[in-house]
């Protein structure tokens, strides 16, 4: 039973793992379900030792500007990080499934993370009121 445990943990650390790395959007493959296009875009994934940063850095196109948004989610797995009292992120893993919840004034976003079988990661976007996004990412 022992050995069986440890092959399972195992397993997971390498979907956990797997994810490692810089990650490049690529929008005409990406679903933005009639929101604001993405131009370009990164995600950064760090796991290591129960330790999850998640780095995220898009373009937006928008009224005759590019709007940027940066953003980083660094914890142990499954710890919350607050920053004031409207702000709270935490990241973790569900089996080989990255979910990172954030709540900002209230309104909960849920963001998943999953690796194909050809190497192409896939997050979706769930926010309130808004329809699911889905954006596609390959390895830089």
């Amino acid at each position: 039973m022992g050995v069986l445990l440890l092959a399972c943990a195992l397993a997971f650390a390498h979907e956990h793992i797997a994810l490692n790395g810089t990650w490049t959007l690529v929008p005409a493959k990406s679903d933005f379900a009639g929101q604001t296009v993405m131009l370009n875009g990164t995600v950064t994934i760090n796991e290591r030792q129960g330790n999850v940063t998640v780095a995220r850095s898009f373009a937006y196109q928008g009224a005759g500007e590019t709007l940027f948004y940066r953003d980083m989610s660094d914890s142990e797995n499954s710890a919350t990080i607050r920053v004031g009292k409207d702000y709270k992120t935490k990241a973790k893993w569900d089996h080989d499934v990255l979910k990172v919840t954030t709540t900002e004034a209230g309104a909960v976003t849920l963001e998943t993370y999953t690796l194909s079988a050809s190497g192409v990661m896939t997050v979706s976007v769930a926010r309130p009121g808004r329809p699911l996004i889905t954006l596609v990412f390959e390895r830089q």
